[in-house]
């Protein structure tokens, strides 16, 4: 059922062999850099070169990425209409012609940067997920001293989400064996029956799988089999390759941030 999802893929790509400590460091790092810079020429390049880190190094399917990058995005470009009409100051560069609204260039590109920031960080967290099975990621996360806290809840929730998706997908194909979608009316009907009874199953399925738990001596906290990597294992090449690579971003960030799409009058 699940053999196109992103756990999957986690497990079988390209990159899956790579040392998990390094591509850890690479993300997050490179994730910093994106949200550090002034200008949104950076975070552009790093959506750009994570992404075809992702597709031809990591060989994820062009059109599975592009699928999983599609909500950000529209998240990221709603956020940079609104923030081009509604926030900043000075001369309007585009006059909508209602409600006096206006895109003004200050609000262009401070919109325009937060939509870069966003694209360059989830590509990186998307490199993550896509390279790097979690328990794996959970197992680095909790060497370099993220809150043990954290982590659990984060594993909870990752647990969850395939709980959650399964009970969907049950009750979806329930559904379409009982002709619940054979036209457009049954479609929204069966659609808003299976979203009214999807939280209340996905909840007690979330009791069942927790009592599951404690009968196998849970105690509040999940170990995972895997031992971190050590650092020795990155080899010398890649590590040449990830400091040169981080060094011409900060460079970049450095040479871009006086840059503008829009001069401010």
């Amino acid at each position: 059922m699940f053999e196109n999802t992103l756990d999957n893929y986690a497990h079988h790509n390209g990159l899956k062999d790579t040392n998990t400590l390094f591509k850890v460091l690479f993300a997050i790092s490179t994730m910093l850099v994106s949200l550090i810079s002034i200008s949104p020429v950076v975070p552009l390049i790093i959506t750009l070169v994570m992404s075809f880190i992702i597709i031809f190094f990591a060989k994820i399917p062009w059109k599975f990425y592009l699928k999983f990058l599609f909500i950000p995005f529209v998240f990221a470009f709603i956020t940079f209409i609104f923030m081009s009409i509604f926030f900043g100051v000075g001369a309007h560069i585009l006059e909508l012609g209602f409600f006096n609204l206006a895109v003004t260039a200050d609000g262009f590109n401070l919109g325009f940067l937060v939509l870069a920031r966003i694209m360059g960080g989830f590509t990186c967290l998307a490199f993550l997920a896509l390279t790097i099975p979690m328990t794996e990621l959970f197992s680095e996360l909790e060497r370099i001293k993220i809150p043990q806290i954290v982590l659990e809840l984060a594993m909870l929730m990752y647990r969850y989400i395939f709980v959650f998706l399964d009970e969907a997908m049950n009750m979806y194909h329930a559904q379409e064996t009982r002709m619940g979608y054979i036209s457009l009316k049954k479609s929204f009907k069966s659609m808003g029956m299976l979203a009214s009874n999807l939280f209340i199953r996905t909840w007690l399925k979330g009791e069942k799988a927790y009592f599951a738990m404690e009968s196998r001596c849970y105690n509040g906290s999940i170990r995972t089999l895997k031992e971190p990597e050590s650092l020795r294992n990155i080899g010398v090449r890649n590590l040449c390759l990830f400091i040169t690579f981080e060094i011409l971003l900060l460079l970049g960030v450095y040479l871009t941030g006086s840059f503008r799409i829009f001069e401010i009058v």
